[in-house]
């Protein structure tokens, strides 16, 4: 479907409203990747799975999809070896617990009324051992449970033993020494250091890491803390050590089902989309259209998707039945070009696999082209007039016009002498006439 019909018929802000209703940024990304088919078997399986998750929404809710990250770049790093951070490992427990959730909201006994959701669904894969261990081991995303792994905990407690008594030993310095110039003690360089009073300084015994601005106060690591801050800080090394070794080994089981979870990202990407487009359908008390591939459109009570649903005048039109080319008149401000619109979106939404805006029974062909010259496409930059920029468009549109097109038309000849415009919309109306006597094409045009 060529591009310039969607920014006329502004479709991309049919597409904002879906991606509003997406919860998660891979679902997003398939909406934007996400392309009108023009397969008519395709559209069915869309339309169905949209009506599927609209009656999914109505009997229950719409089901929580955590917000998943797109893990495909990580994953190709960890493939050439690196390890995965805390972060990392958090995204891939919030995978595997969305998957495992989602697998299991549809019961067997409504798997014939969700057929098609419930098939993807039961494509996710578990792996309940991994995501078991990685709520235990990963805390949040930048720290590690103690319970990850028993010499992580152990090394721990040894810090935390070691900490305490040389924060006692400080104490007890504190409490007795006058040539401190504050009671309490502070840490440089990951060290634990006292506040000396410079007049002091080569009468305390120490190591000297940092002064104030002022020169007035030294800090000072005492000599019988020497060897328990480098206790300390070896100890440091092996938690940091087995915390790689955590990270490392997760990481590895992680590569280990790195198919599953790409296939996961992916079903879990289609099932946003689905329930988003589900999701808007309840928004717009839409339904899901008969589709056809016999240039058949019939709309009923049809309301045009981006105005108020309280405001809009719904329509009914019909053709390809009994005619193929479709003249509408009537006066200005008479809801004439809103009408065009509604056919040209409603075509495009029926093709992307959303549901529409009508009444039941509502009929959409699958078009291989969409064509439509509406409105004042003048270009300043360019020097086109109104009727240049018409004119412009309407050769394009008879160069590209091919079998089974919708090709839709505003004010043919307006923006130039209406004597001039009315013959030329007369030769191109014609012209239009024939070719739809040859090939399967289906004319709306606003006069």
């Amino acid at each position: 479907m060529n591009n310039k019909v969607l920014k006329t018929l502004e479709f991309y802000k049919i597409i904002n409203m879906l991606s509003d209703r997406s919860q998660s940024i891979i679902g997003k990304k398939v909406i934007k990747n996400s392309e009108v088919s023009t397969d008519m078997i395709e559209v069915q399986r869309l339309l169905d799975e949209t009506d599927e998750a609209y009656r999914f929404i109505v009997k229950h809710r719409l089901p929580g999809i955590s917000n998943i990250q797109d893990l495909e770049e990580d994953f190709k790093l960890l493939e050439i070896g690196q390890f995965f951070s805390p972060r990392k490992l958090l995204e891939v427990w919030k995978l595997l617990n969305t998957s495992r959730f989602l697998k299991n909201i549809i019961s067997y006994d409504e798997s014939l009324e969700f057929k098609n959701i419930f098939e993807l669904l039961n494509s996710l894969n578990t792996a309940v051992q991994l995501e078991r261990d990685l709520e235990i081991s990963i805390i949040s995303e930048d720290e590690i449970s103690d319970d990850a792994s028993s010499d992580l905990k152990r090394i721990r407690r040894m810090i935390k033993s070691k900490n305490d008594l040389i924060r006692d030993r400080l104490n007890q310095l504190i409490s007795t020494s006058d040539k401190l110039m504050d009671n309490l003690y502070t840490l440089r360089d990951g060290r634990y250091v006292v506040p000396v009073r410079s007049e002091f300084k080569n009468s305390f015994k120490g190591i000297v890491h940092d002064q104030s601005a002022s020169g007035q106060t030294v800090f000072i690591e005492p000599m019988f803390v020497v060897d328990l801050n480098n206790d300390l800080k070896k100890l440091e090394i092996d938690e940091e050590k087995e915390i790689e070794r955590i990270l490392m080994e997760f990481s590895k089981r992680v590569l280990e089902i790195l198919p599953e979870l790409i296939s996961n990202l992916n079903v879990i990407a289609n099932i946003d989309f689905i329930f988003s487009r589900g999701k808007l359908a309840y928004d717009m008390e839409a339904i899901k259209p008969i589709i056809n591939n016999n240039g058949i459109i019939s709309l009923k009570s049809a309301r045009h998707p981006l105005i108020d649903k309280d405001k809009v005048v719904p329509i009914d039109i019909s053709l390809g039945n009994s005619f193929n080319t479709l003249v509408i008149t009537g006066p200005n401000t008479g809801g004439k070009t809103v009408t065009l619109k509604t056919v040209g979106i409603l075509t495009l939404m029926t093709q992307y696999g959303l549901m529409i805006p009508c009444a039941d029974n509502s009929e959409v062909a699958v078009f291989d082209e969409l064509f439509a010259d509406i409105g004042d496409e003048q270009s300043i930059e360019q020097s086109l007039s109104t009727f240049s920029s018409h004119m412009k468009n309407i050769i394009e549109i008879i160069n590209n016009a091919k079998e089974n097109s919708l090709i839709l038309f505003d004010e043919l000849g307006s923006g130039t002498d209406p004597e001039e415009g009315s013959g030329l919309s007369i030769s191109i109306l014609n012209y239009f006439l024939e070719k739809t006597l040859e090939l399967l094409q289906q004319l709306i045009i606003v006069n």
